[in-house]
């Protein structure tokens, strides 16, 4: 089994009682024949260009060709942000007393999560005036969403949906590697029919079908960005998946990086 087969497997913890019931069974088929290999892809990096590194990057989006991010500590932001040189447009600042994590936008609304507040704000996507809040059970880490739901990230091995007016939970499904549960599941990215999700502390994006759960590939970003002299080990990871559906653009970058990346995915022959 490959390396990073191995990695999220060391991740794997039981199932939450609260997921348990979503995940539809492995066919019968296949769980004689044992688990089909899940793909692996590397990565070309097709762009470079900058980040600032005082983001703690929690949530990142592209929309109307620019980037919206939200980030953590404090002060955490919700900022929007020039693609070419990382400038930031607009910023807003959440309370000092606030985490701030994932984002996305829906509509004409920019929503965001906080950590353990379960607390989420509503922003407008030109100004960045505050329009409302809601709250959640739990934490927020990750939010992205689909056509008809919001999409959120806890931590935990499981995808949580909202309604997106209600802002109400309405189901969930736990994530699966190889019929087992994949936790630390965070910033997420929807493209093409899946969640993209970054395994926290790890240079792995793993592509998730939402309806199933079941992990459809793994994304090895090992070397991605190979000098992080002067970043915390710990802290300044791989986290920020956006996508540009009309340019076909894939970005990704970490907390406190200097660098967003624009890559092209390259899938691995099977071993």
């Amino acid at each position: 089994m490959r390396a990073a087969v191995l990695v999220l497997i060391a991740l794997l913890t039981p199932l939450p009682a609260t997921a348990q019931t979503t995940a539809a069974p492995a066919p019968a088929a296949a769980t004689a024949a044992g688990p089909a290999p899940i793909p692996i892809y590397g990565f070309e990096v097709v762009n470079r260009y900058p980040h600032d590194p005082g983001a703690f990057t929690q949530g990142l989006e592209f929309h109307n060709g620019e980037l919206l991010e939200s980030t953590g500590r404090s002060p955490s932001t919700v900022r929007r942000v020039r693609l070419e040189d990382g400038a930031i447009i607009r910023k807003r600042e959440l309370e000092p007393s606030l985490f701030g994590e994932g984002l996305t936008v829906f509509g004409d609304r920019v929503l965001t999560l906080t950590w353990k507040g379960g607390e989420g704000f509503i922003w407008d996507p030109v100004t960045l005036e505050p329009r409302g809040d809601f709250s959640y059970a739990g934490e927020g880490w990750g939010l992205t969403h689909d056509a008809t739901r919001l999409i959120l990230s806890d931590g935990t091995a499981a995808l949580r949906f909202l309604d997106p007016e209600t802002l109400a939970e309405t189901g969930q499904v736990a994530v699966t590697v190889q019929g087992r549960p994949l936790r630390q599941l965070n910033e997420l990215e929807w493209i093409d029919g899946e969640v993209f999700a970054n395994i926290w502390q790890t240079d792995y994006i793993v592509r998730i079908d939402p309806a199933t759960g079941v992990v459809k590939g793994v994304i090895d970003l090992t070397g991605l960005m190979p000098d992080r002299s002067g970043l915390d080990p710990t802290d300044a990871v791989l986290n920020g998946i956006a996508w540009d559906p009309e340019g076909r653009r894939l970005f990704v970058t970490g907390k406190n990086w200097p660098t967003l990346f624009e890559i092209r995915l390259i899938e691995r022959p099977a071993t």
